[in-house]
């Protein structure tokens, strides 16, 4: 979808503000919050919770911080799917007799869980493309989620890297199943992407699905 979290290749939102390295969470609440995404039964499907952060409308979004819209997004969805009622949230502890469900995630397992290396790789069907390949990204602008950026729709790129099949992200979100299919890192021209103006010598790669692709 269209949306303010779409940002590459935007101007007006001011410059970009290195911090030091080290700096994780600037609060203890922001740690909290990722942990509980981590924990939480939504965390199966990050696809998911990726496109009900671009529903947050965009005056909000804007106005929000990183873990801000972590947090708005986890909360929507758990009542989305019915793990927590809306009185609950607004009492912050369960309703009485409520039954008391299984964590994804103790505390004993944190640290094994975390060290795993996860994969969305999966069988899939033959690819298209091959490295070498000039592609052009396709014009799309769906209503739901996507990973492909608005800035290089409709341009042309060289095929790198072929990574083989993963879960494709815009049938993942919407419950459609893992729907895999192969993904390419595709080079793009800095020129072919912003005009004349850029360097010659820049350019950008990207992770895109062949769906997003066709033939150039």
């Amino acid at each position: 979808m269209n949306g303010v979290h779409d940002m590459g290749g935007m101007q007006g939102l001011g410059h970009i503000e290195p911090e030091p390295e080290g700096i994780v969470f600037h609060a203890a609440w922001e740690g909290r919050v990722h942990a509980m995404s981590l924990a939480s039964p939504t965390r199966s499907n990050i696809d998911a919770g990726r496109h009900q952060r671009e529903l947050i409308p965009g005056p909000e979004y804007l106005r929000m911080s990183y873990y801000e819209k972590w947090f708005r997004s986890l909360s929507e969805r758990l009542l989305e799917l019915g793990l927590v009622t809306a009185e609950e949230f607004a009492a912050g502890r369960p309703a009485p007799g409520a039954v008391k469900g299984t964590p994804r995630l103790t505390a004993d397992a944190v640290e094994s869980t975390l060290s795993r290396t996860g994969s969305y790789i999966r069988e899939g069907t033959p690819p298209q493309f091959a490295p070498g390949d000039t592609v052009r990204a396709r014009n799309i602008h769906p209503e739901g989620h996507t990973r492909l950026p608005r800035y290089a729709r409709g341009r042309t790129g060289v095929v790198e890297r072929l990574h083989g099949a993963h879960v494709f992200p815009d049938s993942h979100a919407h419950g459609l199943g893992e729907d895999p299919r192969p993904l390419y890192t595709v080079s793009f021209a800095a020129r072919e992407l912003w005009g004349e103006a850029a360097d010659p010598r820049d350019s950008v790669r990207l992770d895109l699905w062949e769906p997003y692709l066709e033939r150039a």
